[in-house]
C-alpha cells in the first residue's frame, strides 16, 4: 500500500471528524473542512484567520495589547522604547504625536533575517564546526602516537649519549695507560742509574779493602779517590701520579645541552581561519563605490557610530546626547549619558544593549530598556575606546593616568579576561598617549586598533600576539601623514579604517595588504565607522555631523 495515499494519512477536520480537511485557522490551530468554516468562525470573523490548508501556520499571530485586551498589537511606539501597541494606543492622549511602526514591516524582515541566519548556520558555520571537531578527535586520537614518539627521541638521544660517554671514558682510560707507561719508564730509568752506581761504589770498596790490607807501596801510590764522584748524589725522583679532575655537574647546562622540549603551541588562529568556507558569500569590491544615504545627525562633531540592527545605528559626538536613526534618517530616540558629559565611543552588545564609554566618570556603561547600568569602573586607567567580539566580551582600550602607557583589556561582563600591552620582545604594543584607538575585532577574531598617536593599524591576534602594522600607503594624491580613527571589519574579513586628514577610507586584506581607497563620495574628515550585516558601511563625517551610508561591495 502507498502510504502518501492511505486512508490514516488523510487529515480530517477537527470539528466534524469525517470530512477531509480543506482549510485551517491560523490563529486557533484547527483543521476544516468546507463546511465547518462557517461554525468556526460564527463567533467572530476578526478572532479568526482562515487559510488554505497548505498554507498553514503562515500568519503572523500578533500579540494581545495588555491595555485593550480585545485588540491585538500591530504597531512599535519609536518614543516609547518600541513597546507593542494597538490601534486604540495610538490614538490615545499617551502615544500623541509619537512616531509608530507596523510591527508586520518589523515582523518581514526579521523573518529574512531568520532564514538568513538559518542558512548561513546550516550552509557555512556548523559544517564548520563539525570540521573543527573531526579535527580535534583526529589530534586526540594520535596523541599518545605522538608523545610516545617523542619519548622514543628523547632514549634514542641518550643512548647516543652514553656511547659518547663511554668513548670519553674509554679515551681516558687509555690517556692513563700511555702515562703510566711513560711514569714506569722514567722511574726505571734513574733506577737503572742508581743501580750502575751502586755496583761502581761496590767495585771501589772492593779495592780499598785490598788496599787497606796491602803493603805494596806502589799499589796504595796510585790509589785515587772516588769519594768526590760518588759523593754527587743523584736526585731524588719523585714522580706524581696524573690526578683526574671531574668537573662538577650543572644539571640545567646539561638539560640545556642534551636538547630542547619546545613549549604547547595552540595555534588558535590556524583553526578560525576555516571558518572561511567555500560556502559563504564571497563578494567583491567595487571599483566605484555609491553613496546610498546622508543621514543629518546634528550632532556638533561627530565622533562614533555603531549598528544597533539593519534598520537603525547608534551615533555620539561631543555632547552627553547618544542619538538612534533609522535608515531614512530619522530620529527614533535620545538617550542622554549619565554623568552630563560626552562618551568617547559606543558600541551595541549581542544582546541589543547600548554600550557607551565616560573618559571623566572612567566607567563602561550599559542602557537597556531604558535603564543604565555601570558594568566596569577603572582605577588608574581612561578608557578610550570599545567593541563587541563575536563572543560577546568587551575589548576596550585604554590609557593610564599619566599617559605613559596603553594597552587592551579584554572583559566578560565585568571580568577582566586578558590584557594586551607588550609584544614578545617586551616593547608596548600601542602608543602610550591618551589619543584614540578605535578597535575592532575581525572574523578571524584578530583584534585591530587604530593607533592615532603611532600613525598605524596594530593588528594582533586573539591571545595578542603581534600580526602585523599598517602605516599608510604610497600615494601622489594622499599628501597628509596617514593618522588612522575609526576603524571596522566586514564579513570577507576586510580591515577599513578612516584617513581623516586625508578625507579618505583605506580598505586593507585581513594580512594588513592595502586593496584600494574610498575617496569618491565626497568624504569630509571621516571618523567613526561601522558596517551592517548588509555589508552597509556607516561613515562619520566629524565637523559637518553627517553620517554617510556607502555601498562598497557587490
Amino acid at each position: 500500500m502507498d502510504p502518501h495515499t492511505s486512508a490514516q494519512d488523510v487529515h480530517r477536520c477537527d470539528l466534524c471528524e469525517t470530512a477531509i480537511v480543506h482549510s485551517y485557522c491560523d490563529i486557533c490551530h484547527v483543521n476544516l473542512c468546507t463546511p465547518c468554516i462557517g461554525k468556526h468562525i460564527s463567533d467572530g470573523y476578526d478572532k479568526h484567520k482562515i487559510v488554505p490548508f497548505k498554507e498553514r501556520r503562515s500568519t503572523p499571530i500578533y500579540p494581545k495589547c495588555r491595555t485593550h485586551s480585545h485588540k491585538f498589537c500591530e504597531f512599535q511606539c519609536v518614543n516609547c522604547n518600541n513597546i507593542l501597541i494597538c490601534s486604540s494606543c495610538m490614538a490615545s492622549e499617551q502615544h500623541m504625536s509619537h512616531k509608530f511602526v507596523e510591527i508586520a514591516e518589523i515582523y518581514k524582515k526579521k523573518k529574512e533575517a531568520i532564514d538568513k541566519d538559518a542558512v548561513e548556520l546550516e550552509n557555512s558555520i556548523f559544517p564548520t564546526y563539525e570540521e573543527i571537531a573531526l579535527d580535534l578527535e583526529n589530534q586526540l586520537a594520535s596523541l599518545d602516537g605522538g608523545y610516545e614518539k617523542l619519548i622514543t627521541e628523547i632514549s634514542k638521544q641518550g643512548e647516543q649519549w652514553q656511547r659518547e660517554i663511554d668513548i670519553v671514558v674509554n679515551k681516558m682510560k687509555t690517556e692513563i695507560s700511555e702515562i703510566k707507561v711513560k711514569h714506569k719508564d722514567i722511574l726505571q730509568k734513574h733506577l737503572d742509574e742508581i743501580k750502575q752506581t751502586q755496583t761502581l761504589i761496590k767495585k771501589t770498596l772492593l779495592a780499598i779493602r785490598k788496599l787497606e790490607n796491602s803493603t805494596e807501596i806502589s799499589s796504595t801510590m796510585e790509589y785515587s779517590s772516588k769519594i768526590r764522584e760518588f759523593s754527587k748524589v743523584p736526585p731524588k725522583v719523585q714522580v706524581s701520579l696524573p690526578t683526574f679532575i671531574p668537573k662538577p655537574i650543572d644539571r640545567e647546562k646539561l638539560y640545556s645541552l642534551y636538547g630542547q622540549i619546545t613549549p604547547l603551541s595552540t595555534a588558535t588562529e590556524e583553526n578560525v581561519l576555516t571558518l572561511n568556507q567555500p560556502n559563504t558569500l564571497v563578494r567583491e569590491l567595487l571599483d566605484d563605490p555609491e553613496l546610498v544615504a546622508t543621514i543629518q545627525t546634528g550632532h556638533e562633531y561627530l565622533r562614533s557610530v555603531t549598528c544597533l540592527n539593519e534598520d537603525r545605528i547608534w551615533t555620539s559626538g561631543t555632547t552627553n546626547d547618544i542619538k538612534c536613526f533609522n535608515i531614512e534618517g530619522s530620529l527614533c530616540q535620545t538617550i542622554r549619558a549619565k554623568s552630563g558629559k560626552y562618551t568617547n565611543d559606543i558600541a551595541v552588545d549581542n544582546d541589543g544593549g547600548l554600550l557607551y564609554l565616560n573618559g571623566i566618570t572612567k566607567t563602561v556603561n550599559r542602557v537597556k530598556n531604558g535603564q543604565t547600568e555601570e558594568l566596569i569602573k577603572l582605577l588608574g586607567w581612561v578608557p578610550r575606546n570599545l567593541c563587541v567580539s563575536s563572543t560577546g566580551d568587551l575589548l576596550v582600550t585604554m590609557f593610564r593616568n599619566d599617559e605613559t602607557q596603553s594597552k587592551v583589556v579584554r572583559y566578560s561582563g565585568s571580568t577582566e579576561k586578558q590584557t594586551i600591552q607588550l609584544d614578545d620582545e617586551d616593547k608596548p604594543l600601542y602608543s602610550w598617549n591618551g589619543f584614540t584607538k578605535y578597535i575592532t575585532e575581525n572574523r578571524n577574531h584578530d583584534i585591530c586598533v587604530a593607533d592615532y598617536g603611532a600613525d598605524a593599524v596594530v593588528v594582533v591576534n586573539q591571545d595578542g600576539k603581534l600580526r602585523w602594522r599598517y602605516t599608510g600607503h604610497p600615494s601622489v594624491t594622499k599628501n597628509k601623514p596617514f593618522k588612522p580613527y575609526g576603524i571596522t571589519t566586514d564579513s570577507q574579513s576586510h580591515v577599513l579604517t578612516a584617513d581623516s586628514d586625508n578625507h579618505c577610507i583605506h580598505i586593507l586584506d585581513q594580512n594588513g595588504q592595502f586593496l584600494r581607497y574610498i575617496d569618491n563620495c565626497d568624504l569630509e574628515d571621516p571618523y567613526g565607522l561601522c558596517v551592517d550585516n548588509n555589508a552597509n558601511l556607516f561613515v562619520c563625517e566629524y565637523y559637518s555631523g553627517n553620517v554617510k551610508k556607502i555601498k562598497y561591495l557587490n
